[in-house]
C-alpha cells in the first residue's frame, strides 16, 4: 500500500484561508499552530511559514495588539488584496511594454543611416565597372597573346592596377562591413542582404 502524499504548499495555505474564513476570528500563532494540524492536516512544523507566506502575499493581516502578535482575515478583504496585486501587476506589463516600444524606436533610429544610400551606391558601382574594365583587358590580353610582348606587359600592368583597384574598394566594403557587425550586431547574411552586397564578394587574385 502505497504511502499517503504530504499536501503541497498551496493546499496549505488554501486550507489554512479556510480556517480564518470559516471561523471569522482573530488567532494568535500558537492558536493556529494547534488548529491547523488538528483540523486541515497540515503538519505542525510547517504552520509558521505557510502563516507567513499569506502574509508576505497580503492574504492575511498581522498587527500586534498588546504583548501579542493576532492574525486575520476575511474574504472581502482578500478581494482587494488581489485586485491590488493585479493592478500592480498590470502597471508592471504596461511599463515594460512602454519600454520595449522604446527600444522598438531606438533599434529604428540605430538602422537609420544604413539604408540603401547614394555613397553605398556608388561604391558598388565603381566595383562593377573596375570588374568590366579588368574582364576586358582580360579579353584583349588573350586576343594579342601572339602580339609585341611589349604590348601585352603594358595591358598586363593595365589589369593589375584595375585588379588593385577593386581590391581597395572591396577591403573598404568589408571593413564598412565589420564595423557594422561590431557597432549595431547584424549578422553578416543580413547586412548583405539589406545593401544588396554579393555574397560572393571577394578580393581578386
Amino acid at each position: 500500500m502505497s504511502k499517503r502524499k504530504g499536501l503541497t504548499l498551496d493546499e496549505k495555505r488554501a486550507r489554512m484561508l479556510q480556517i480564518f474564513y470559516e471561523r471569522k476570528e482573530f488567532f494568535t500563532l500558537k492558536e493556529i499552530e494547534k488548529i491547523a494540524p488538528k483540523e486541515k492536516g497540515i503538519v505542525a512544523q510547517t504552520v509558521k511559514d505557510v502563516l507567513q507566506t499569506l502574509v508576505d502575499d497580503g492574504l492575511v493581516r498581522t498587527d500586534k495588539i498588546g504583548t501579542s502578535v493576532y492574525f486575520w482575515t476575511f474574504p472581502g478583504e482578500n478581494i482587494t488584496a488581489v485586485e491590488s496585486r493585479i493592478a500592480y501587476a498590470t502597471k508592471r506589463i504596461v511599463e515594460a511594454e512602454f519600454k520595449l516600444q522604446k527600444l522598438k524606436e531606438e533599434c529604428i533610429k540605430e538602422q537609420a543611416g544604413r539604408e540603401d544610400t547614394e555613397e553605398r551606391r556608388n561604391l558598388l558601382q565603381q566595383i562593377q565597372l573596375l570588374k568590366e574594365k579588368e574582364n576586358e583587358l582580360k579579353s584583349q590580353i588573350a586576343k594579342l597573346s601572339e602580339v609585341d610582348p611589349e604590348v601585352i606587359e603594358q595591358m598586363a600592368k593595365r589589369a593589375q592596377m584595375f585588379k588593385e583597384g577593386t581590391n581597395v574598394w572591396t577591403d573598404n566594403i568589408f571593413s564598412i562591413q565589420s564595423w557594422c557587425k561590431q557597432k549595431f550586431g547584424i549578422a553578416e547574411a543580413d547586412l548583405n542582404k539589406q545593401f544588396g552586397i554579393p555574397e560572393d564578394l571577394d578580393y581578386k587574385e
